[in-house]
């Protein structure tokens, strides 16, 4: 996936309104990430999770986007949860948002929170070999957070008249979408991401609800057939928050 800004470094990433250290993250600020942040529809959402938080980079755009929410994050990994509770405190948001380290199954058996919003940049590969990098495996992978357990911890968390939103690559959105199906979840909206102008499309940005809708679907194209000359419709979609966007 193409992305707006060289963000291979774990150098504090710089946004308009706040600031993400990622020093001790195996899942740095990425595209997914912002894309996920900037699409999900807001409205009426008073109470977020976001599971999976990783640096805590969604949580924060939610607490941007909703000046009077109370922001939830979920991350198991206990470097990523200190990450992402630095990122809440040093952020002008801090008494709205709060991280639990904790596997989102245990976290949706045991908490009374039910959520407007639940927001999820989730592993997503299953398949081949495993790396050195044992961390970032089990982040990417579906090793530790399975469709059907984060698919059952949404249905616990959810009021009935929520939103589950979510990014995922495009073949494992599709087959996301049929397993929801299972959960009594209903796709209402649906994104396609290609990368460049001409490009096969990347990823899948996805919103679920407990009733059937009609289904509102779009393409969002990133870059022109320049690299990095940006699409309209991308820098409408991320301008109030990347810094020179």
């Amino acid at each position: 996936m193409a992305t707006t800004k060289n963000i291979n470094t774990k150098k504090p990433f710089q946004f308009k309104q706040f600031t993400v250290n990622q020093k001790d993250c195996t899942m740095m600020v990425g595209t997914d990430g912002v894309l996920l942040g900037a699409w999900a529809d807001v409205a009426n959402a008073k109470k977020v999770l976001d599971i999976g938080t990783g640096t805590g980079l969604i949580a924060l755009m939610m607490a941007q986007r909703l000046p009077e929410a109370a922001i939830h994050a979920v991350e198991i990994s206990e470097e990523a949860s200190n990450v992402a509770r630095q990122n809440f405190a040093e952020s002008k948001w801090s008494e709205r948002l709060k991280v639990f380290n904790t596997p989102v199954q245990d976290f949706a058996k045991f908490t009374d929170h039910r959520y407007d919003l639940i927001v999820s940049n989730p592993p997503f590969f299953s398949g081949g070999t495993f790396s050195s990098n044992e961390d970032k495996n089990l982040m990417r992978r579906t090793v530790r957070l399975p469709n059907g357990d984060l698919l059952h911890a949404v249905r616990r968390l959810l009021n009935k008249s929520g939103r589950f939103v979510m990014i995922l690559p495009y073949i494992e959105g599709l087959r996301f979408e049929e397993m929801a199906q299972q959960y009594h979840f209903y796709v209402t909206k649906k994104t396609s991401v290609l990368p460049l102008v001409g490009k096969p499309v990347e990823r899948l940005l996805l919103e679920f609800a407990y009733e059937e809708q009609p289904l509102e679907e779009q393409t969002l194209v990133i870059e022109t057939d320049k690299r990095h000359v940006y699409t309209d419709d991308y820098v409408a979609l991320t301008k109030d928050f990347y810094l020179k966007m």
